[in-house]
């Protein structure tokens, strides 16, 4: 059965009468290139575990039976806006981009995952103020003049949206359960690489690099190997969800 979700309505068209419900999934290693995102205290750079899980996740998703385009494969630098530009071109039902956190020095204790979806309104200061720091991963030539009014134009016209909290919490509650990491909640923020996505969009902040500990957790092949099952049994489960939402009464 293949399911696709409609940018504008999220009609679900069954095409087939089979248990499965096959998604296309545009998975997206944030960063890459010479924008390598942050960096633990053991010199890990976020672009390379972004990468790393990644690729570990479109592998077991097409083991799922689901359809996966990579915005990157290798360590190359793509502007955010093509990042979903890429999505929306190959008609995509989701789309989720892989990252990893970190705090300003002095505050390397914090740890743990969180999930975002897009919003104007971020859910604290520190969402607003993470959003800000991806945001500028374009530099000031890679943004529109006005990015809060672009995000809030891309909301109107884009019913996806309403979805990806459900996908968030999806992936969220999985990474949570499978992985017994610290627990940091769904959060909503400002953030332009989901922006212009016409299907359900989120960012996941699969930990914070700059705790000790937690780095050389993301750095472990192990461990990312979990991660990435984790957000794959999450995919796997919205998109079982939509199907049985959609599913005709007989």
């Amino acid at each position: 059965m293949r399911l696709r979700i409609a940018a504008s309505s999220l009609v679900l068209c069954l095409a087939t009468a089979a248990s499965a419900a096959p998604l296309r999934v545009v998975v997206d290693p944030g960063h890459g290139g010479d924008r390598e995102g942050a960096v633990g205290p053991g010199g890990t750079k976020e672009k390379d575990v972004a990468l790393e899980i990644s690729l570990r996740l479109a592998r077991l998703l097409r083991q799922l039976g689901h359809e996966v385009f990579l915005t990157r494969d290798r360590d190359v630098s793509i502007d955010l806006a093509e990042r979903t530009r890429r999505a929306n071109d190959v008609e995509a039902d989701l789309f989720v981009s892989i990252h990893a956190n970190s705090t300003p020095a002095g505050q390397s204790r914090v740890q743990g995952v969180e999930t975002y979806f897009l919003s104007a309104d971020a859910t604290d200061a520190q969402a607003r103020a993470l959003a800000s720091l991806e945001n500028a991963d374009d530099g000031p030539a890679g943004m529109p003049d006005d990015p809060l009014d672009f995000i809030l134009a891309d909301l109107a016209r884009m019913r996806a949206h309403a979805e990806s909290s459900r996908l968030a919490v999806a992936i969220h509650e999985s990474l949570v359960r499978r992985t017994a990491a610290h627990d940091r909640g769904v959060r909503q923020a400002p953030f332009f690489v989901l922006s212009g996505a016409r299907m359900p969009a989120v960012l996941v902040e699969v930990g914070y690099i700059s705790h000790p500990a937690e780095e050389r957790r993301l750095a472990s092949q192990e461990n990312q190997e979990a991660i990435a099952r984790a957000i794959a049994e999450g995919i796997d489960a919205f998109g079982r969800r939509l199907m049985a939402t959609a599913s005709p009464k007989r």
